[in-house]
């Protein structure tokens, strides 16, 4: 069964009839994309983790070493999922030892979510040995081909964005 990114790469052949200058390029970022998927699939699995609780552990990792605690309705508002699914969501990373429930310091009818040690060093491992080597990737450019490749990936992420497939106008 093939995935979404996967998919996408197949498209990518309709591309290149239409850019013939750029098809290299917007096949190397297809490709990109498609390895980028694969990467957090094989995270989910070492985790066993879905995608969406993967996620939900990284904001609330991001949160807490921000100093900022996340609880249950931020965290929904965020991943864009109801209470109900936020609910089944925390109890899972709860029953799996991802993160702890505590009550709110201030707010007696709140909770606050935290990571559990292991999760921050196991997510934070994963992703520093990730970083690290997009870093030395990264730094090989010239100041200037880091430039040209920036413009071009936030200017494709706008586009991207803006997407809405109920309006195509």
């Amino acid at each position: 069964m093939q995935d979404e990114a996967a998919q996408d790469g197949l498209r990518k052949a309709d591309d290149i009839e239409q850019r013939p200058a750029g098809s290299g390029l917007l096949n190397a970022l297809s490709d990109y994309g498609a390895s980028e998927v694969a990467m957090r699939r094989r995270m989910r699995g070492s985790m066993n983790l879905g995608e969406t609780d993967l996620l939900a552990l990284r904001y609330v990792i991001e949160a807490d070493a921000a100093n900022r605690p996340i609880g249950p309705k931020e965290l929904g508002q965020k991943l864009g999922v109801t209470s109900a699914s936020m609910t089944a969501l925390i109890d899972r990373l709860v029953k799996s030892g991802h993160v702890s429930r505590e009550p709110h310091p201030s707010d007696r009818r709140a909770l606050l979510l935290r990571p559990a040690p292991g999760s921050s060093k196991e997510v934070r491992g994963l992703m520093d040995l990730t970083h690290r080597r997009m870093a030395e990737i990264a730094s090989s450019l010239s100041p200037e081909d880091s430039k040209t490749v920036a413009d071009f990936l936030q200017r494709m992420r706008g586009t991207v964005d803006a997407i809405d497939p109920t309006n195509q106008d």
